[in-house]
């Protein structure tokens, strides 16, 4: 057994016990911080199968960015865990019965997917470099160029959305209009009174 084998179990092992913390700690802070530790054992497991972009990528959006910003949100939440833990027993069996579905479902898919094993994805991609970030960024930028630009009005869209759906504007807060200020006159402004003696 080599060592990149002895990796891939250990990391797969940590991947799946970490996983199974997520869905099962009562804490949601401690959730959180067990899916970091599940992204971080996902991106090793992809730099061992030679995805070195996709690692880095994970490491740096989702736990740079996402993960840091959905703990700080949770943290700063009052959440009743007592509540929270009723729920989860009453809602439980629903639950087993979503999870038995989607995997189901999932199988059945798989099997449909890869019934012919002589076929190779990698054969119907132009290969330009040896570097997979090279490759990625030319099919992404010309094979699925349209793909990608809607990608990102979608993710520009939903930036928005959160924009316009959390904004709230205060009756209490002074605003500036510039319209106002230019048409503004002295008399508006000034007031002189006479007659007032020392």
């Amino acid at each position: 057994m080599n060592i990149e084998l002895i990796t891939f179990f250990i990391f797969s092992s940590l991947l799946i016990f970490t996983s199974i913390k997520v869905i099962t700690s009562s804490n949601p802070v401690l959730s959180a911080i067990n899916l970091v530790f599940s992204f971080f054992l996902s991106a090793v497991l992809w730099l061992l199968l030679g995805a070195e972009f996709l690692s880095i990528i994970l490491i740096l959006v989702y736990v740079g960015a996402v993960m840091v910003l959905f703990l700080f949100v949770v943290m700063m939440l009052d959440i009743n865990i007592a509540k929270r833990s009723a729920a989860y027993i009453k809602y439980l069996p629903i639950g087993i019965a979503i999870f038995i579905v989607f995997n189901i479902l999932i199988i059945l898919f798989f099997v449909d997917t890869f019934e012919n094993i002589n076929y190779n994805a990698i054969n119907s991609i132009n290969i330009i470099s040896d570097s997979n970030t090279e490759n990625l960024g030319f099919v992404l930028f010309t094979d699925y160029i349209l793909e990608f630009e809607i990608a990102g009005l979608i993710l520009l869209l939903g930036i928005l959305s959160a924009i316009v759906l959390t904004y709230r504007k205060n009756p209490n807060n002074k605003y500036q209009d510039p319209a106002k200020q230019i048409d503004v006159r002295k008399k508006d402004r000034l007031k002189i009174i006479k007659g007032l003696k020392e």
